[in-house]
């Protein structure tokens, strides 16, 4: 399993283009030059204006996501505008590094308390394999979950996750009504870049219904599934 290189004071190997945090592509600078119109601004409010981006503008769906390895780089994110939390987070910690922003990916095993129904008998139960990120802005480093957008929120009934670079943006344990939503359960460490086969390998063993053969993830639409 890939973990984590370097010395603690050395992030230069953080801020590489890799084969999924592909941020010398055409597709993800021209997502980061959208977004990023100041290159002259502050660090953290380079990474906040990526944040917001990647929660907004590229929308969350489970149902037909991509999780071969073509599919996972950070280039077919952009082009592609929607995926989960993994497509997300890879996106997050490419665009970051574009910018200057040394960043890692965070996995973990999280317990889905509002999941739908069919979701769950899709995933095999309420425990999800989570993505997020860490990124590390004025000298320390903070996690961040650019993952539901808005509109998912308000349809499920939760505020989204702010994010401003100085503190953890992680899963609200409750939804707007008090209902007990994310719970942290494992995780998994942190790294340089994707660990595809770890990944696939993880979500095949925790959710054996999740995937086709192809490794696409099965039809469907959450939105629709909070309107029932």
């Amino acid at each position: 399993m890939p973990a984590t290189t370097g010395s603690p004071t050395d992030h230069e190997h953080l801020l590489r283009s890799t084969e999924f945090l592909d941020h010398d592509s055409p597709e993800v600078r021209a997502f980061v030059d959208r977004v990023v119109t100041d290159h002259d601004a502050p660090a953290r409010e380079k990474a906040v204006r990526l944040y917001y981006a990647v929660r907004d503008d590229v929308f969350y769906e489970v149902y037909g996501a991509d999780l071969s390895r073509a599919g996972l780089r950070a280039s077919s994110v952009a082009r592609e505008g929607k995926g989960f939390c993994l497509h997300k987070s890879v996106l997050y910690a490419a665009a970051v590094r574009a910018v200057g922003v040394p960043s890692r990916l965070v996995f973990g095993d999280v317990r889905n308390h509002l999941a739908s129904d069919r979701l769950k008998e899709h995933i095999g139960g309420d425990v999800f394999f989570h993505a997020l990120t860490s990124v590390r802005l004025e000298g320390r480093w903070v996690r961040a979950t650019p993952v539901f957008n808005k509109t998912l929120c308000r349809l499920y009934g939760m505020s989204p996750l702010e994010f401003d670079g100085t503190a953890d943006s992680l899963y609200h344990p409750f939804d707007d009504r008090g209902q007990q939503h994310m719970e942290f359960l494992t995780m998994h460490g942190e790294f340089d870049d994707l660990p595809h086969d770890f990944v696939m390998e993880r979500m095949r063993s925790q959710h054996p219904n999740f995937l086709k053969g192809t490794g696409t993830v099965g039809g469907g639409s959450l939105a629709e599934e909070a309107g029932r």
